[in-house]
């Protein structure tokens, strides 16, 4: 999909859908702008947040659980580069910009709403809070990761370095929970967003091969891989293979096991991978481990602590209740619960997703 047909499509969309601007965004190389409007990577007005037409809005085909956030997120790669596709992973050029928008859908009193992941291509803002919007930029030294936080009016988003908190109240189908959200800092984002590959390139999670290898469905109602759009706007060159899309975890027609375990992949690989911060435990949770121990099969705890709950091993077969790895998905407490980073609340299809798979399982530990 080239930048005229991207345009002419909007047009005939809702209003204000997509925003055709005429100015690229801008790559700042040598410095950190405190304000998100100095990237110009968005269109805003009183009525919505929406990428320009030189973004590509994506979806992961799984996405992470951050509390219950809606998230937008976009990928822009500067005019004449491209990104290399070698096996299933990605080689950005310097000058790319992944951005994550973080909001809330608010009801007509304003209160923030708790509901599952909405796809979306533009924030109206009339019906949502926006919360923070995170970058992550390919300069010629690597990766940086930075957290601007927007204001309460939502006229402008301002850097963060050092991150921050603020008290929310989410209203759902069950109740109210009130919970402290966190803004992480510039290194706890890349942390996780920023994983090592053996080769030593450097990629952002969620915006990977495999993930970017799944359907979206673009402003003409016509639904392609995301990597096929790289292609049409000739970031990606025209003979590449374009990898299998991975099980989605929210896909019933998938199997549990894979259900399950692309869930785990997102929520938790990008620590517990042989190359993450997590890499001392053993516990794999890629998907790609050689015997079940290692995805924590009957597998003793490392160095769980007080997060073990009690309990003997990560998965005991058929009993997800002696489990350390529910256990530790259905705390909220901060040295118990996990992922570490990125939640304050228990995710509740997660956890009830994960148990099913442990009560399939067969075998004991004795």
């Amino acid at each position: 999909m080239n930048t005229q047909r991207f345009c002419a499509l909007g047009a005939l969309l809702i209003t204000s859908l997509i925003s055709c601007s005429e100015s690229p965004p801008t790559f700042h190389a040598d410095t950190n702008p405190s304000r998100l409007s100095d990237w110009g990577l968005f269109d805003l007005s009183d009525e919505s947040l929406t990428p320009t037409q030189f973004n590509m809005v994506y979806r992961p085909a799984n996405q992470l659980f951050s509390d219950y956030a809606q998230k937008l997120r976009t990928i822009w790669i500067p005019e004449g580069s491209q990104v290399q596709l070698v096996g299933d992973e990605i080689s950005y050029p310097v000058g790319t910009v992944i951005s994550k928008t973080f909001y809330y859908p608010t009801d007509s009193a304003g209160n923030l709403q708790r509901t599952e992941e909405i796809i979306a291509e533009s924030i109206d803002l009339s019906a949502n809070q926006l919360m923070e919007t995170r970058l992550l930029v390919k300069k010629y030294a690597g990766w940086d990761a930075f957290p601007y936080v927007w204001n309460d009016e939502g006229s402008e988003a301002f850097l963060r370095v050092a991150g921050t908190s603020k008290a929310l109240t989410l209203q759902g189908e069950h109740g109210s929970s009130e919970f402290v959200y966190f803004v992480p800092n510039e290194n706890q984002c890349s942390g996780c967003h920023v994983t090592e590959h053996p080769d030593g390139e450097m990629n952002p999670l969620g915006a990977v091969a495999t993930q970017l290898s799944a359907s979206f469905t673009y402003p003409d109602n016509v639904s392609s891989s995301q990597l096929d759009e790289m292609l049409a706007r000739g970031w990606l060159e025209s003979e590449t293979n374009i990898p299998t899309p991975p099980p989605s975890w929210r896909d019933p027609s998938e199997t549990l096991e894979d259900r399950a375990l692309a869930y785990l992949n997102m929520n938790c690989g990008h620590c517990h991978n042989p190359n993450g911060a997590a890499d001392t435990s053993n516990l794999i949770l890629t998907g790609q481990h050689e015997q079940q121990i290692n995805m924590g099969v009957c597998k003793p705890p490392v160095a769980a602590g007080g997060g073990a709950g009690d309990r003997l091993y990560s998965i005991v077969p058929g009993k997800p209740a002696e489990s350390i790895l529910v256990y530790r998905m259905q705390s909220a407490k901060p040295d118990e619960m996990m992922p570490e980073l990125g939640r304050a609340l228990v995710h509740g299809r997660g956890v009830e997703l994960i148990s099913q798979w442990i009560t399939s399982l067969s075998g004991d530990c004795s």
